[in-house]
């Protein structure tokens, strides 16, 4: 076995478009279709759960962003998975490096996969749920920091994209003292990076002051 992160797997590669295409899923679109919605052309025309829910209601909202968190938990758990069975568990560092460079590239394709989604002509969603679920797999500790303050900017400001922007810019500092690896910080740099691009219209409206608050 080659001591490498990368090379240890030749197969590990095939993760990279298997996670894109677990998140080109769009789950919105699924959920909102029996009821004649087409999110693309309602609301915000986004088609992630805060859009389900402003025009489709709770439970297809609910479901949709169940669907759009377990297409980043999964990809992620994958890799876990196939590095653990791969690489002797007294090979701490190989084990450790390899698990946090392929979850954090399986992550990043998941969420690039929502945002640019195939069956969308790569048009999507914000990224945020499937961030999140990326999280959620790839280091709880953070994940729930990550949501703690997006709970407290939405709280206190009732932009759902201002928290979600404030919370995903954070994620850099977050790994640093949280769950401090050099990988993942670099993985929390993409991941911020990725999901704020992708909310550059929001920056817009919220700096003329014209974004939609929740519940309005």
């Amino acid at each position: 076995m080659t001591a490498s992160p990368l090379s240890f797997y030749p197969p590990m590669f095939l993760i990279i478009p298997a996670a894109f295409i677990m998140g080109s899923i769009p789950f919105g679109l699924l959920t909102t279709k029996n009821k004649g919605i087409d999110l693309r052309a309602a609301g915000s025309k986004n088609i992630g759960a805060t859009n389900v829910l402003r025009t489709a209601g709770k439970w297809p909202a609910l479901l949709t962003l169940l669907g759009d968190v377990l297409k980043g938990v999964i990809p992620v758990l994958i890799c876990s998975y196939i590095v653990a069975a791969k690489i002797p568990a007294e090979n701490t560092e190989l084990l450790n490096a390899a698990k946090d460079l392929w979850g954090g590239i399986a992550g990043l394709s998941a969420v690039a996969g929502h945002i640019f989604s195939v069956f969308l002509s790569f048009k999507g969603g914000k990224g945020v749920a499937t961030g999140l679920g990326v999280l959620i797999a790839y280091s709880p500790l953070t994940a729930a920091a990550t949501l703690l303050i997006w709970i407290s900017i939405a709280a206190i400001t009732r932009y759902s994209s201002l928290a979600a922007i404030i919370a995903v810019g954070a994620l850099p500092v977050t790994f640093r003292l949280l769950d401090h690896s050099n990988i993942k910080i670099i993985f929390g740099i993409l991941l911020a990076v990725l999901i704020v691009y992708r909310h550059k219209e929001n920056i817009k409206r919220l700096v003329k002051g014209e974004e939609s608050k929740i519940g309005r």
